[in-house]
């Protein structure tokens, strides 16, 4: 069969100040009509390098310093910038990797949709419309036509990501280039993205590169896989080999990272080969540290949270008359109790409230109907008496994208230290930055990571630092929005590590937000499943993984991607 993309020794080189670094070292791929290539590997391994290099995206100054591209029989390479743009949507479609930073935040969804469709096909006027609604439908978008009007920042994380993959579609592409196409999406819409794609390949015989840390996601979807490090492609064959009887010791670390599903273990496995910059978290003796001052010496089982009829509906669509609105009923009647030091898992697909209850219970919301009470005090009738103020600095977030939630203008050290200044926990600037530098080595970045700022340090690092920063003002709850979505495997079990080492010596009762089921099998005590922002089913970890009770949670499991999947095969 004739290649659709052919690459051969392939190199991409930065230049720097200190030395040309060579992200990408003798790179061959290929990719044929109807297949769908993975491209694995840890963040920094050049994967996202490839794909931006095919179709001359690549930032200043890096270059592409010798090989072939070649397209259909042409040279991308030998193409000149006009000829380079007409191949871009309309024959090879993009799905970057951050959905808040690939889409205009000033233009409606509707507008940056059917502009893409008027640029790469003949499609005009209404044609365009109707097409960009069976775009968004495509890609699991409920009420098409009226999200049409709607902008960026008033869909979740992974109703932004299904807005990029209709993007890439919308110029029914030959090739495309999915970068972490499902980072941020439940295990439910990621099935239906995955679907989609095939389909596609089967029907169109689209061609589909797919880079991915997620194992499962390449056992679920690639004829053929690519493994790379450090710029190099070190195995490559097809999926069930690779994958079920890897040669490279790499790939092993890999596939052995990979959280279980099945059963229960006390700790992650890391890859053998972590992320740079990062050492092991200092463990503490909470008995004797600044952060365990003004804790409780005997935790009991008292409830930490208590949620009570909570409601919230968003407007979708404005109207002078009621009966005209459109609203979405984000929170839906929902009760939860979360006990003093328990871990309570929220999963559900992407929409269904979780995220939304998170920043309830953090103040960032207000609630249409309901209490909330943190360590027994209301904060939602009376939330600015000294009590509910109290209460609510108990509370801290670590949000799902480290790269937005960090101030790029603040140093480190003044970004862990806002919480210490603003409640004004120490009596001198000389003692905060004791505490700072104390708080970044717990965390395993070191003292001297204050002095830098947060664009010097990869995606694993930054959520170092807003654990950091969530920690400085002493929380006893802490609400983790998805922490690890957009991490590889070795910095998630990393990651995860740290956070349940911190819930051992902190004594922290945690809310954790994820749609990754095998992540919260090792995390959680309890799980709470939720579907159209109400609860479906709360039960024991082991008890919902083994006899889910709601058809929804059976669904979910159902779903999850399993290590039996990636059993050997015969060589």
């Amino acid at each position: 069969m004739t290649d659709l993309l052919k690459i051969t020794d392939l190199d991409v080189e930065f230049p720097t100040r200190r030395g040309t670094v060579l992200a990408a070292r003798h790179v061959s791929l290929s990719v044929a009509p109807g297949e769908v290539l993975g491209l694995v590997g840890e963040s920094g391994a050049g994967k996202s390098t490839i794909g931006n290099a095919i179709i001359d995206l690549l930032e200043r100054p890096g270059r592409v310093a010798g090989g072939e591209i070649l397209f259909e029989g042409r040279d991308l390479r030998q193409l000149d910038k006009e000829e380079m743009r007409k191949v871009r949507g309309a024959k090879i479609g993009m799905i970057f990797q951050d959905p808040q930073t690939s889409l205009n935040p000033l233009l409606t969804v509707g507008a940056q949709l059917v502009e893409t469709i008027q640029k790469a096909t003949d499609h005009k006027g209404a044609a365009a419309v109707d097409h960009a609604i069976s775009l968004l439908e495509a890609v699991g978008i409920t009420e098409a036509r009226a999200r049409l009007k709607s902008y960026p920042h008033q869909f979740s994380g992974g109703m932004r990501q299904r807005v990029v993959i209709a993007l890439a579609l919308a110029g029914d592409p030959d090739l495309v280039i999915a970068d972490e196409p499902t980072t941020a999406l439940d295990v439910s819409i990621q099935a239906q993205i995955l679907d989609l794609l095939k389909k596609l390949c089967r029907e169109r015989d689209l061609g589909v590169i797919i880079v991915t840390h997620d194992i499962g996601v390449i056992a679920n979807i690639a004829d053929r896989v690519a493994v790379m490090f450090r710029g190099e492609v070190v195995e490559t064959g097809q999926v069930a080999q690779v994958l079920g009887a890897p040669r490279h010791e790499y790939t092993k670390s890999l596939i052995a990272a990979v959280p279980r599903a099945d059963i229960r273990l006390d700790r992650f496995t890391s890859v053998d080969y972590i992320e740079g910059g990062a050492s092991e978290a200092t463990r503490i003796d909470i008995r004797h540290h600044w952060l365990g001052q003004g804790r409780r010496a005997d935790p009991s089982d008292d409830a930490m949270i208590e949620i009570d009829g909570l409601n919230l509906s968003f407007t979708l669509q404005g109207a002078l008359l009621k009966r005209n609105r459109k609203m979405v009923h984000a929170v839906d009647d929902v009760s939860l109790t979360v006990k003093r030091g328990e871990v309570l898992g929220l999963v559900g697909e992407s929409g269904s409230g979780k995220s939304t209850v998170a920043r309830l219970i953090a103040g960032l919301y207000t609630a249409d109907a309901g209490t909330i009470r943190v360590a027994g005090q209301d904060v939602t009738s009376k939330p600015n008496t000294p009590e509910a103020k109290r209460a609510r600095r108990m509370v801290q977030m670590i949000f799902q994208d480290p790269y937005s939630s960090l101030n790029a203008r603040m140093s480190v050290r003044d970004i862990v230290a806002e919480p210490i200044r603003f409640y004004r926990t120490t009596g001198s600037e000389a003692e905060t930055r004791r505490i700072v530098g104390d708080l970044l080595d717990h965390v395993g970045l070191g003292a001297k990571a204050a002095e830098r700022y947060p664009h010097e340090f990869s995606g694993g690092q930054r959520q170092r630092i807003s654990i950091a920063r969530a920690l400085a003002s002493r929380p006893e709850i802490l609400i983790c929005d998805e922490p690890t979505s957009a991490l590889d495997v070795s910095v998630q079990a990393t990651i995860l590590n740290l956070l349940k080492d911190l819930q051992e010596e902190l004594g922290l009762t945690m809310l954790f937000i994820t749609h990754d089921l095998p992540v919260i099998r090792q995390m959680a005590d309890r799980i709470a499943v939720m579907r159209h922002g109400a609860i479906c089913e709360v039960a024991e970890v082991d008890q919902l993984f083994a006899a889910p009770q709601h058809p929804y949670s059976r669904h979910l499991l159902d779903l999850m991607p399993r290590m039996e999947m990636l059993t050997a095969v015969p060589a």
